[in-house]
């Protein structure tokens, strides 16, 4: 796990070694453990550009990157993990190729001198590379199956430039910050921005289970995973059991393949007990396990997280975080690069931090939900979509009588309320009805938010097209299904996958998702949605086909979140500073919203009448990125303060820690740690 970045150019502007060490060393932070970098002008105005930032996991001695083939016209920078390299290189070897380290990264480039771009396909990790073949001069690009680690680029006449993230990107010459307005509006109804846009208008995600080669000024973009989404397995449910459990139990043997120690995150919920449960049966002492909770009602999974590690006989750990400051959020701002929401990026900063003090990699249960179904919403969008064998008349009647007679103005949580919005989605297609789900600020809400110059300059944008592009490959499964689908290739990279790279790499800890393991992959998307929805308990599947791993109480226990209590603490701790940053004239004065819509929203959720909590956090969030990002220009560093990271302007508005850190499994100790630095469904 490490930083990348780099830039080919032939008329274009061309980087300077100044400038490469500097785009290169703004990732320290993702490679704390060396730096390299390869640097190649050309007589006739070329070159090429390479850096790298290293976090040392496989090959601790030589490991190095940039990292060239034996005659040095194929180089590689290289992030992430390629799980399988051990098999892949005996047979390169067998093939005749030599090598000179014992690194997965290698293998990149003999798999690329035998099969070019078409290397990818052989790949099982998480992977975002660049290699640069110096014969043909071309540069390739590639991002791995499911979005684990990011890639974002800038193509501009005679110059391709490329990085992990994008901060890197903006330190290199001649790069514009020109903000994309549309990237905006769909922040606000996503709490990030979608693949393959950012923030930035000409900076890009490439997205997951992409590849892009620029040669002769020409960049091209082309898909190389393509599951079939509409496959439908015939296997039984025990089958099916028994086929999960080989490919999982596979799936959690390769990424346990490391040179430095391995640990885990666990919550109590059915996924991660299950990766640690196959962790601990292949480990020879106990798994290292780490929780974070809150000291707030319906928010604290310490508890189960506890439960799950005595019955499985971890080393476990779990920490408590209160809002004690507003130190987070300038710190958040500045990993993120663009307005990013999912208020589960605090406790996955808190965790990773905490998780790195003992170990180097933390295996997560991320995936399981969109893979197994664990969304609530998912049964809710499938059970709508039975009526849809109504006639259309018949439905549209149904919304109408649910806006005229039942109230909109009732409590959040409120029966009419709650009726009345899915007698409205009756008389939605598929898609929108899929939208109406997942965005946290609706259609509605932003228009009404939206001041009229903002409003007019985002007509045409709509946010829930991509969710109808993605439900169109796979049209021929149930409502439900495509609803998972839809959240694989959009929600779980955008947000999830992002949240995770950018919080556990800011602390140099690698984090590894065996659910995404495209073979568990390719099998969960050919389940019929009725095998991963039957009863009422959530994930039948996987409750059932790792039984003895989970305790029965847990098995049934309601599906939770991994996030703060935004709503609480929107109402008490950090309500005055969410006022002072919003209703500021600099942030009024952007010319997004409009005044008197923010201070009714803010309105709302002080009286308790609305619980806006997760909305006021993206308006802070996109204030915060604005200060930094817009009205200066980002620090080398992140903003520092006591102890750790936090903000510089008592305005800014974010939760920090105290934490109690403890060990209720299999270790009865208990540690005062210092104070410092620290999903949505």
């Amino acid at each position: 796990m490490c930083g990348i970045t780099g830039a080919v150019w032939t008329s274009g502007q061309p980087v300077s070694r100044e400038a490469l060490d500097d785009m290169t060393d703004i990732l320290r932070h993702r490679g704390p453990d060396g730096r390299g970098t390869y640097w190649q002008p050309c007589p006739d105005g070329s070159g090429v550009a390479l850096g790298h930032r290293r976090l040392s996991i496989i090959d601790l001695a030589t490991g190095g990157q940039p990292l060239a083939n034996e005659d040095q016209t194929v180089w590689v920078t290289f992030n992430g993990e390629i799980y399988n390299y051990r098999e892949l290189r005996a047979a390169l070897v067998a093939a005749g190729h030599v090598f000179r380290t014992d690194t997965d990264t290698e293998v990149l480039v003999h798999l690329y001198e035998d099969h070019g771009p078409d290397l990818v396909d052989q790949l099982r990790g998480m992977f975002a590379f660049a290699i640069w073949d110096a014969r043909r001069r071309r540069l390739l690009l590639a991002r791995d199956r499911l979005g684990q680690k990011p890639l974002v680029y800038r193509v501009e006449p005679g110059r391709l430039l490329f990085a992990s993230e994008i901060k890197s990107l903006l330190r290199a010459p001649g790069v514009p910050r020109d903000i994309d307005l549309g990237a905006i509006d769909a922040y606000l109804a996503y709490l990030y921005v979608p693949h393959p846009r950012t923030i930035f208008r000409g900076i890009s995600k490439l997205p997951p289970g992409h590849v892009a080669v620029f040669e002769r000024d020409r960049l091209e973009v082309r898909r190389y995973w393509r599951p079939d989404f509409e496959a439908r397995s015939a296997l039984s449910p025990a089958q099916l059991r028994t086929q999960l459990r080989e490919r999982l139990d596979e799936s959690v043997r390769l990424r346990l393949r490391s040179d430095v120690p391995v640990g885990a995150f666990l919550s109590g919920g059915l996924d991660s007990t299950t990766i640690v449960g196959l962790m601990q049966a292949q480990a020879t002492t106990p798994v290292q396990t780490f929780t974070v909770g809150f000291p707030v009602a319906g928010f604290d999974e310490t508890p189960h997280a506890e439960q799950a590690a005595r019955h499985l006989q971890t080393r476990h750990r779990q920490l408590r975080v209160t809002p004690d400051g507003l130190d987070l959020l300038p710190t958040l701002t500045w990993h993120f690069d663009e307005p990013f929401a999912d208020s589960s990026a605090i406790p996955t900063w808190h965790i990773s931090e905490f998780a790195r003090r003992h170990v180097k990699v933390a295996l997560t249960g991320d995936g399981g939900d969109e893979l197994l179904a664990g969304y609530p919403r998912y049964r809710t969008v499938h059970r709508l979509a039975q009526l849809d064998r109504l006639p259309r008349a018949m439905r549209a009647a149904a919304a109408r009588c649910g806006r005229r007679w039942l109230s909109a103005n009732g409590g959040q949580r409120s029966w009419s309320r709650r009726l009345r919005g899915r007698l409205e989605a009756l008389a939605e297609p598929g898609p929108q009805r899929l939208a109406r789900w997942v965005a946290t600020f609706s259609d509605q809400l932003r228009h009404d938010l939206y001041s009229d110059p903002y409003r007019a300059s985002v007509a045409d944008e709509d946010a829930g097209a991509l969710l109808a592009q993605a439900a169109r490959c796979c049209a021929g499964r149930s409502a439900g299904k495509q609803a998972t689908i839809v959240d694989l290739l959009h929600y779980l990279p955008g947000a999830l996958l992002a949240k995770v790279d950018i919080m556990s790499m800011a602390h140099g800890l690698e984090c590894r998702s065996p659910l995404l393991d495209h073979h568990v992959v390719e099998l969960a998307l050919s389940i019929p949605f009725r095998q991963l929805a039957r009863g009422s308990r959530p994930k039948p599947l996987i409750a059932e086909a790792f039984a003895e791993l989970i305790p029965a109480e847990l098995r049934r226990r309601p599906k939770a979140g991994f996030s703060p209590p935004m709503g609480h603490w929107f109402r008490h701790e950090l309500d005055e500073p969410a006022r002072a940053m919003l209703l500021d004239p600099r942030s009024l004065g952007r010319g997004y919203f409009s005044g008197p819509a923010i201070e009714r929203l803010l309105a709302e959720h002080a009286a308790g009448a609305w619980d806006h909590g997760e909305r006021i956090w993206a308006l802070v969030c996109l204030e915060s990125w604005h200060q930094m990002f817009v009205d200066a220009v980002p620090d080398v560093a992140p903003p520092a303060v006591d102890g750790g990271t936090a903000a510089s302007d008592p305005r800014q508005c974010g939760p920090s820690a105290r934490r109690d850190e403890v060990s209720p499994g299999v270790e009865a100790d208990a540690v005062v740690a210092p104070t410092g630095p620290a999903g949505r469904r």
